[in-house]
Order: C-alpha cells, then sequence, then structure tokens
C-alpha cells in the first residue's frame, strides 16, 4: 500500500462539499482518481468488488485525514447499484460525481473469446457504467446536479487486440454522449476519459509495456496520477460548460504513432 500521509498537504479544495463514487477504486487507476478526489475536498465512497484491498486503501487514506469509505459493488448488478447509490446518500446526503472506472481485460482474439467472455467483459466494462448513470442521475437532477466521468480507452478510437474491450471501450464513448444529450437541462455534465498506456502496479511486468512505450510520442506511460487530475479537472466548476466530449490522455499515441515512427525510422524526424 502506497504511503498516502500527508496527503492534503498541498491540493487545493476544489471540490469542496463534493460527494463523489468512484467505481474500481481498491487499487490502480481508480484509487489514484478516488484519493485525488479526496485530497481535493470530496467526500468519496470507493467501490469495488476488491474488498480486501478496498478496505486496506480505505484505511489508509481515512488516516491520511481524508474523508472515504468503501462499498462493495459488482457493477454489473443493478441491484448492488441501487443498494450502494441509497448508502451513499444516506452517508453524505447527495452525489455529485459519479467515475465510472471499473473495468477488465480480455487480451483474446474473436476465435478465443467465448460468449461468456464477451458477455462478462460487456457486463462490467459497459453495462457497468449505463446502470451507473441511470441509478446516481435521478438523485443528481433532484438535487444540485452533477458530474460524470467514463473511463474509456484510447482503443475507442482505433483497434485493440481484443474485441470485447475495444467494443466495450468504443460504447462507453456512445453512452457517454447519449447521456450528455439526455441530462443536459437537468445540470448534468457527461464526459468520458480516453487514457493510453498508464503505468500502475498491476502491467508493470506487461510484455506489451516496452513496444507501447516506443510508439509513444512521449516515449513514456501515463502515471495514474496524470488520468486522475484529468478527471478531477472534468468534475470540477472549472469544467461547467464542457459535456459530451472525449479527452484523449495517451502522450501523443492517437494523435500520429504510427506516422511518427515512420518519420524516425525514415530520418524524418530527428
Amino acid at each position: 500500500m502506497a504511503n498516502f500521509q500527508n496527503a492534503t498537504s498541498a491540493m487545493p479544495a476544489t471540490l469542496e462539499g463534493k460527494v463523489a463514487i468512484v467505481t474500481g477504486a481498491s487499487r490502480g487507476q481508480g484509487l489514484a482518481e478516488a484519493r485525488l478526489l479526496a485530497q481535493r475536498g470530496a467526500s468519496v465512497a470507493l467501490c469495488d468488488v476488491l474488498e480486501e484491498e478496498g478496505l486496506e486503501a480505505t484505511k489508509a487514506l481515512t488516516e491520511a485525514g481524508l474523508n472515504v469509505r468503501f462499498f462493495k459493488l459488482d457493477v454489473s448488478r443493478e441491484d448492488e447499484w441501487t443498494a450502494v447509490v441509497d448508502a451513499v446518500v444516506n452517508w453524505r446526503g447527495a452525489i455529485d460525481i459519479l467515475v465510472n472506472n471499473a473495468g477488465i481485460i480480455n487480451r483474446k482474439s474473436i476465435a478465443q473469446t467465448s460468449p461468456d467472455q464477451w458477455r462478462r467483459l460487456v457486463d462490467i466494462n459497459l453495462t457497468g457504467a449505463f446502470l451507473g448513470i441511470r441509478c446516481v442521475s435521478g438523485k443528481m437532477a433532484r438535487g444540485r446536479g452533477g458530474a460524470i466521468v467514463n473511463i474509456s480507452s484510447n482503443s475507442a478510437f482505433s483497434a485493440h487486440y481484443d474485441p470485447a474491450y475495444t467494443a466495450s471501450k468504443w460504447g462507453l464513448r456512445g453512452l457517454t454522449k447519449a447521456a450528455a444529450m439526455e441530462f443536459a437541462g437537468r445540470g448534468i455534465r457527461v464526459n468520458s476519459v480516453c487514457p493510453g498506456l498508464v503505468l500502475t502496479k498491476l502491467n508493470s511486468e506487461s510484455p506489451h509495456l516496452a513496444p507501447m512505450i516506443a510508439m509513444t510520442p512521449m516515449k513514456r506511460a501515463a502515471a495514474d496520477e496524470e488520468v486522475a487530475r484529468l478527471v478531477a479537472f472534468l468534475v470540477s466548476e472549472e469544467a461547467s460548460f464542457i459535456t459530451g466530449e472525449d479527452f484523449t490522455i495517451d502522450g501523443g499515441f492517437t494523435a500520429g504513432a504510427a506516422y511518427r515512427r515512420v518519420s524516425e525510422e525514415t530520418g524524418l524526424l530527428d
């Protein structure tokens, strides 16, 4: 577990008084997002199926002076979403922010992917976000509005060698835009964040790490805190006129990594 001491010492409280739900928040990128929102003043519900890790993370954040609680949540189940949303409202009286971060990867081709594997991934990555928006939006609309961020991927602009994952991330972009249009008149903004390679403990030994970094124009992976900062901006009042948009954060990969690599290898780019 990372050291969260002095977690609040240097962060502006730009989300003071806000109440946030972050899914997939027990570790990795989701934990970084939850931590930063809490550092900026929000009360944060860390939600995940990984109960032991979630409780450990919550304990560390609480000891650092942050207002957080852990709630066990399988995002693919509507009944669990309903229970968690009600519990968060009972805890803090409102919900202002939802970050749909929970997701899994398959790393199998179409021929290798069974229908059950396809359904499980889509249920978590895409249907889970739909259920979260469906359960939270009514609470937001009857209160003071809110902001929703769906964590997609730069794979939502191209093709990842994982058709189920790729389809789910493209689907999140469509869901984001549809929800943004539906809720624009109710004070709810909805955007998607589309990271490229993000370095976490979960992928630090992955064989695709080195070639992805080599292809990325900035020649490195993102830190999970960098993605968290973009999320924190989008749910803040500083982004009050932004909705229905996709924000790629991938060191230039989507902008033209292949052409840049060709230019490097042919000597056109020093």
